[in-house]
């Protein structure tokens, strides 16, 4: 592997396009749908203040499609033919959070099948950060 600057007009250091999508519980109703995923701390609100959460939350997978939008909308093709990520989930995602989705370009690699950049990503709901790390794009 053989670090880059830049390629093709794509610089170390650029910034990702940002995303800020509010999130609401029609919102997780309909993943629930799309998904099977219909665990009831995600769609039963009277069951989810029950829990340790105290209201119903986001799944984690919604909140990482708004992630792929960011990054499809950068660079679409690398992302969906040579895309990696690695992130953590550091919070939930509530009805009525906006989340706010930002990144930038921290490296650019030579490998033997192409070129690729790692980006940082990070995911928000007002101050506080609640998906965080990185994802990998052919260009």
């Amino acid at each position: 592997m053989r670090e880059l600057q830049s390629y093709q007009g794509i610089r170390v250091g650029d910034e990702l396009p940002e995303l800020s999508q509010t999130v609401d519980q029609a919102m997780i109703d309909a993943y629930a749908d799309a998904s099977g995923d219909i665990n009831p701390l995600h769609i039963d609100p009277e069951f989810a203040k029950t829990t340790f959460f105290g209201g119903t939350i986001a799944h984690g997978l919604l909140t990482l499609a708004f992630v792929s939008r960011v990054l499809s909308q950068w660079n679409w093709q690398g992302w969906a033919y040579g895309g990696e990520l690695d992130v953590v989930f550091l919070g939930p995602v509530r009805p009525g959070d906006e989340v706010r989705v930002s990144g930038a370009l921290e490296l650019i690699e030579q490998r033997a099948d192409g070129v690729y950049a790692r980006c940082s990503l990070v995911c928000h709901c007002g101050g506080k950060a609640v998906v965080k790390g990185f994802a990998v794009s052919k260009l």
